[in-house]
C-alpha cells in the first residue's frame, strides 16, 4: 500500500468529503460532529440530492459544494445563497472537491463516476480514505502506480481491506500466505438457487447485518462485492490470485484474517459498523475513541464460517475469473455489473440475469477485443463506456432468459 510518513494528525486538520450523503458520508460526518474542534471540512459533494448537501454544507461551514449533476446546480446555489460557501456542478465541480486543499479526502463517490475525482486528490498527494471500490477495480495498477509517484496515502475504508490493512501489521509481507475476506452470504445465503432467481429488489435489500445503499446491498446479495473487494485487495495489497480466498460468515463479526507462513492467522474483529474502519482512517495512525458498540462474545456466543456457493452465487466466480485473466477484465466486470444492477433495482431484469449480463458482457468484450488494460484515466472509462454499451445490447435477450 502507498504511504507517506505521517506524524499525528493535528489540532484543525482539513477534510473533505466525496459522496457526502450516501451511507459511508452519514457515518464519516457523524464522526466528525463529535470533534468539531480536531477536524475542519474544506470541501462537500453529492449527485443529486441539493438540499441535503447545501443542510450538510450549512452545518459543517464548509468552504465548497458541489453537486454532480448540474441540473440541480441552481437549487443548490439557491441554498446557499448568503452562506459565502462557494457552489458548483458537474464532473469539473467534483473535480475541483478533490483538489481543494484538505489533509484528508473521503472518496465515497459510488460508481465509476468516482474515479476522476478520487485520482484527482492522488495526483495532489492527499491521504484518500477509500471507500469507492471502483478506483481499483476499473484502473487499480494505475491508481496504485500514481500514488506511489505522487506519495499519496492510501486508506482502505471497507471493513474487509481496513481489517487487512491492521492485521498485516502483525508480520513481515514476505510471510504472508494467504488474506481472508469474510463475507455475510446476504439475504439468501441459505436460499435455494430456484428461490433466488426469483428473489426481488425488496427481498434483496434486506441484508441481515449491514446498513448500506442499494447498489452495494445488492452485490451483497449476490457476493459480486466480496468478488470486487478480491480485486481490490489484489492492487492494495499486491496479493497474487492464489493468496486470496473468500469465506462465508453470517455474524460479520471477523472482516478479514492473514494467514502467515508458521500458521499463525491474524484475524480483525469488530461489529458491524461503518464508523469503526472510518474512525481508524480518519485518525490514523492514531485510534479515537469512537460510538460503535463493543463487542460482547459471551453474548455472540459463536462464531461460524462456511465456504460461499459458488454455483448459487456465480458473481464470484466471474470476478475471481476476471482477476486472473488481469488486463481491462475487471473494468469490463464492473461495469457490466453496475448496469445490471440498476436495472434489476429498476424491475427490468431478474436477480439471476445479473451474473447472466455480466457473464455475457465479458465474453462479448473479449472477442471485441476491448480488454486491454487501462493506462490512463481515460482508457478506464473508455473501457467502462464501452462494456456499458455492450451489457445495454445485450440487456433484451438476457431479461428474456432470466423472466
Amino acid at each position: 500500500m502507498a504511504r507517506r510518513n505521517i506524524e499525528n494528525a493535528p489540532s484543525g486538520q482539513t477534510v473533505s468529503l466525496l459522496g457526502a450523503t450516501g451511507s459511508i458520508g452519514a457515518s464519516t460526518v457523524d464522526l466528525l460532529r463529535r470533534d468539531p474542534i480536531r477536524y475542519r471540512i474544506e470541501a462537500v459533494s453529492a449527485h443529486r440530492n441539493a438540499g441535503a448537501l447545501a443542510k450538510l454544507a450549512r452545518d459543517l461551514n464548509a468552504r465548497f459544494a458541489a453537486i454532480a449533476d448540474p441540473a440541480h446546480y441552481q437549487d443548490l446555489k439557491q441554498a446557499l445563497s448568503g452562506t459565502g460557501i462557494e457552489a458548483g456542478a458537474g464532473e469539473s465541480a467534483l473535480v475541483e472537491a478533490a483538489q481543494r486543499p484538505a489533509d484528508w479526502v473521503m472518496a465515497a463517490i459510488t460508481g465509476a463516476s468516482g474515479l476522476r475525482p478520487t485520482m484527482a486528490a492522488v495526483e495532489r498527494g492527499a491521504t484518500v480514505a477509500l471507500a469507492n471500490k471502483e478506483c481499483l477495480v476499473c484502473a487499480g495498477a494505475l491508481f496504485m502506480q500514481r500514488a506511489a509517484a505522487t506519495g499519496a496515502t492510501i486508506l482502505p475504508v471497507d471493513s474487509e481491506h481496513n481489517a487487512v490493512f491492521q492485521a498485516l501489521k502483525a508480520g513481515r509481507r514476505d510471510d504472508v500466505r494467504r488474506v481472508i475476506l469474510t463475507a455475510s452470504g446476504g439475504p439468501f445465503r441459505t436460499w435455494s438457487a430456484e428461490r433466488i432467481a426469483a428473489a426481488t429488489p425488496e427481498q434483496a435489500l434486506r441484508h441481515p447485518n449491514w446498513s448500506m445503499g442499494a447498489k452495494v446491498t445488492v452485490d451483497s446479495a449476490t457476493l459480486m462485492n466480496k468478488g470486487l473487494e478480491l480485486i481490490e485487495a489484489h492492487h492494495l495489497f499486491q496479493l497474487a490470485a492464489d493468496e486470496l480466498d473468500v469465506l462465508v460468515h453470517p455474524q460479520s463479526v471477523v472482516h478479514a484474517m492473514v494467514e502467515f507462513r508458521d500458521g499463525s492467522v491474524i484475524a480483525q474483529l469488530g461489529a458491524p459498523d461503518m464508523r469503526i474502519p472510518i474512525s481508524y482512517c480518519l485518525a490514523w495512525p492514531e485510534r479515537i475513541e469512537r460510538p460503535a458498540g463493543r463487542l460482547d462474545f459471551a453474548q455472540i456466543a459463536s462464531l461460524t464460517f462456511e465456504a460461499p456457493d459458488l454455483d448459487r452465487f456465480p458473481a464470484l466466480v466471474l470476478a475471481r475469473r476476471a482477476l486472473e485473466t488481469g488486463g481491462g477484465g475487471a473494468t469490463v466486470l464492473n461495469a457490466a455489473n453496475e448496469v445490471a444492477v440498476a436495472e434489476f433495482l429498476a424491475g427490468r431484469l431478474g436477480f439471476a440475469g445479473i451474473a447472466m449480463l455480466v457473464e455475457a458482457t465479458l465474453l462479448a468484450a473479449e472477442r471485441r477485443q476491448i480488454s486491454a488494460a487501462p493506462a490512463s484515466v481515460e482508457d478506464a472509462l473508455t473501457i467502462d463506456h464501452m462494456a456499458r454499451n455492450l451489457a445495454a445490447a445485450l440487456l433484451p435477450e438476457i431479461a428474456a432468459r432470466a423472466s
